[in-house]
């Protein structure tokens, strides 16, 4: 299952206890303070993993908690410190807070970390207070509480290339043809309900990564059918292919219907580079696909899943403009 959005709360550790306690000196009133601190609750820290793919296990365990600090001892001992809880994430997640709705962080490197609610502070000792008119403090502090806040986590899927069509445009089967994805595939009308992810090779150095987005259909940025929890998955691709059925009724009005949606939801992904590529070309005689992808624009590529004509020249294309947006 793929999960792309979820509540959660989070908790620090609180900081350990402050210690009242006299060591035995002649001469020193109650022996001398030597109470220690309380340790450090522990943080809740969340970890980029590039293993991670889904939020699946959120949804499993919506609350997360830190271990607090240890309380202080005698002799100026301090407790010991709460262990960080270090809660793996997948690239691409954004984190929001749960009540107000604000961007926390957008976590895309994989490595990379955040503090998502920080431990207590830890307790004074009464060894703290002593002064040269109080020599034999009697009181401690109590350690400080841990941060604690609910989170919503959405995850904004990050791939090189993200293959957008309306639902039986081929994605599925193109993306398991030039990959070792394995997503639902069949020959009857459905559309994919949750992206899919594979890595295309096109030879020992070069690979990119290629994501089956859900269909998208007219209306989608106004929320119809999947509509936003398709759209912000564009939102992370590099490049666009606008796959399109070659034995559809109007290829150039399916088209414009994917643009448009684009462009409704954020003009800004109209900006990404984009190939066109007609698929099911095997459903269609050469002379009518060819009049179709001319339709398109000559820079359309004419391609077959089945038979694999076209898959290599559409790989090719992707890879020089992924070069172009790095620069060259």
């Amino acid at each position: 299952m793929f999960v792309d959005q979820v509540e959660i709360e989070v908790a620090a550790g609180d900081g350990g206890t402050g210690v009242v306690s006299f060591r035995r000196e002649k001469y020193v009133p109650k022996g001398g303070p030597d109470g220690g601190d309380g340790g450090k609750g522990g943080s809740v820290v969340f970890v980029v993993d590039r293993n991670v793919k889904t939020l699946l296990d959120f949804r499993h365990r919506p609350f997360y908690r830190a271990r607090a600090g240890g309380r202080g001892e005698g002799a100026n001992r301090t407790g010991a410190d709460g262990d960080d809880l270090r809660i793996a994430v997948p690239p691409g997640t954004v984190v929001k807070d749960a009540e107000t709705g604000d961007v926390l962080v957008d976590l895309t490197e994989p490595g990379g970390s955040w503090v998502a609610a920080r431990g207590g502070r830890g307790g004074r000792g009464n060894a703290r207070f002593a002064t040269a008119t109080r020599q034999a403090p009697r009181h401690a502090e109590p350690g400080g509480e841990g941060e604690r806040r609910k989170l919503m986590l959405t995850l904004k899927l990050i791939a090189d290339v993200g293959l957008v069509g309306l639902p039986n445009a081929g994605k599925s089967t193109l993306l398991s043809r030039v990959t070792r994805a394995n997503p639902k595939v069949g020959p009857y009308p459905f559309t994919t309900l949750s992206p899919n992810l594979g890595i295309a090779a096109l030879d020992d150095e070069r690979q990119m990564v290629l994501a089956d987005l859900p269909g998208l259909i007219e209306g989608a940025h106004e929320g119809k059918g999947l509509g936003h929890e398709f759209l912000r998955h564009v939102e992370r691709t590099r490049v666009l292919v606008f796959l399109i059925d070659a034995s559809g009724e109007d290829p150039s009005r399916d088209l414009a219907v994917l643009r448009r949606e684009l462009s409704e939801y954020a003009v800004a992904l109209t900006d990404k580079p984009w190939i066109v590529a007609l698929s099911k070309a095997d459903l269609v005689d050469e002379a009518e696909g060819e009049r179709r992808r001319a339709g398109l624009g000559t820079e359309a590529i004419l391609l077959s899943s089945v038979t694999g004509s076209g898959l290599q020249v559409l790989l090719e294309r992707a890879w020089k403009l992924l070069e172009a947006d790095h620069g060259g």
